[in-house]
């Protein structure tokens, strides 16, 4: 998933200096890291704004700030079927600035009722109810990383985190592939994981006997799976990871084309995921209505964040 920091919910609302009219709300969210902590931001965020009947709108500005991180990131929604609108500097500053101002926040607490502007940043990774009934403008930071967030309009979330155009000839027959068997997506997170101390102290990476105990556990109630193996570090999978059945290693699809390996693992009808979200997102896309998702019970080296909101309850955990 990246480096995060832990936050817990922070609401400030802040005074209003502007008047807007009638159903001219705004929900601005920060967009950070990949394409799967991208989803999840959106999603929280589309939901809220959906709610207020409130215009969407994201914010790149961390990508600028964070171009020197050991993981280089860049926006990758663009390639979905989102309601894709881009915040100005001067929006996000209305309802961003004076949050640092301790004065403002309490002399805002108290007239919040008439301002309807909040900065809210997220201070802990498990799912905080209150996020859901905000109303007015609101500016997310934060990860959001719970279905609960958005469980109420599925239907939106699934249909805009669609491939907005179809795959070239090499994904389309793998797709065809993975229609016509039955098909496991295999998710093996590497890259910054391994390459990266601090992302490597913080997330770790998922065990061989964590996969091998997963194959097992998955063939054991299928009678022809078929795997599709999908790594940042395709050739370490393929030297490492041993599949005593039908196996395909999806390795053509570069770093910027992300999205189609998402699009080819949601299409795929059984799951094995990585303690990620980019992995997270292919199986929660997948919709076939006997899916079995596998995912790691251990998520973060730290066992002290608290994971009981991340992962569907229908999911096994190992």
């Amino acid at each position: 998933m990246g480096q995060k920091k832990s936050y817990a919910l922070d609401i400030m609302f802040l005074p209003e200096n502007f008047k807007h009219k009638k159903n001219e709300h705004m929900i601005i969210v920060k967009l950070m890291g990949g394409l799967g902590n991208q989803m999840f931001q959106y999603a929280a965020a589309r939901r809220l704004a959906f709610a207020n009947c409130a215009v969407l709108k994201v914010d790149l500005s961390w990508f600028k700030e964070s171009a020197g991180v050991a993981t280089p990131r860049h926006y990758e929604l663009h390639a979905l079927a989102i309601e894709e609108n881009f915040a100005t500097p001067e929006e996000v500053n209305r309802l961003v600035s004076g949050a640092a101002n301790p004065v403002r926040r309490i002399a805002g607490r108290l007239i919040s009722s008439l301002s309807r502007k909040a900065y809210i940043r997220e201070s802990h990774f498990h799912f905080t109810p209150s996020l859901l009934i905000l109303s007015g403008d609101v500016y997310l930071e934060g990860y959001w990383q719970s279905e609960k967030y958005f469980d109420d309009v599925t239907d939106i979330i699934r249909r805009e985190f669609t491939v907005k155009n179809a795959p070239d000839e090499w994904n389309r027959r793998i797709g065809e592939a993975v229609s016509e068997t039955d098909s496991v997506s295999l998710h093996m997170r590497r890259g910054d994981y391994v390459a990266s101390k601090v992302a490597s102290d913080y997330h770790g990476v998922c065990s061989l006997d964590y996969y091998h105990a997963a194959i097992s556990k998955i063939t054991g109630q299928l009678r022809t799976p078929h795997f599709f193996i999908f790594s940042d570090d395709p050739a370490w999978a393929k030297e490492n990871l041993q599949v005593d059945h039908p196996a395909t290693f999806v390795d053509h699809n570069d770093p910027d084309h992300g999205f189609e390996d998402l699009r080819l693992m949601s299409l795929c009808k059984h799951h094995i995921i990585a303690n990620s979200s980019f992995s997270w997102w292919g199986a929660w896309l997948g919709s076939d209505p006997h899916k079995i998702v596998i995912a790691p019970k251990r998520w973060f080296n730290d066992e002290r964040i608290d994971i009981s909101d991340l992962l569907p309850d229908s999911w096994l955990r190992m």
